[in-house]
């Protein structure tokens, strides 16, 4: 999956949230799972991908990575369970191809 990407990760449904964006989806989330990733995610535990959306360029991605990190918790929340109402891990779906 190399396609610019904004991802969604969370520690379990309705934890602690984390919002980053990648070229790599597969690898990055694979470095969170592996706590490889040091910061935040390491800290907290936060390894369940529960939402992505992909770009036609980083630009493009960069501007709703920012534009996320700005919505309240609430926005975040309704975000993820409107593509994903369980909040199920994702990351055997894009680690699969």
């Amino acid at each position: 999956m190399f396609s610019p990407t904004v991802y969604i990760l969370a520690s379990k449904p309705y934890g602690t949230l984390y919002i980053g964006v990648t070229s790599n989806l597969v690898q990055r989330i694979w470095q969170h799972r592996e706590s490889l990733a040091e910061g935040f995610t390491k800290k907290y535990g936060v390894k369940r991908l529960v939402y992505f959306e992909q770009f036609e360029d980083m630009y493009q991605a960069i501007v709703r990575e920012k534009q996320l990190k700005k919505w309240n918790r609430a926005w975040k929340i309704q975000l993820i369970e409107k593509a994903n109402p369980e909040w199920r891990d994702l990351w055997p779906d894009i680690a699969s191809g």
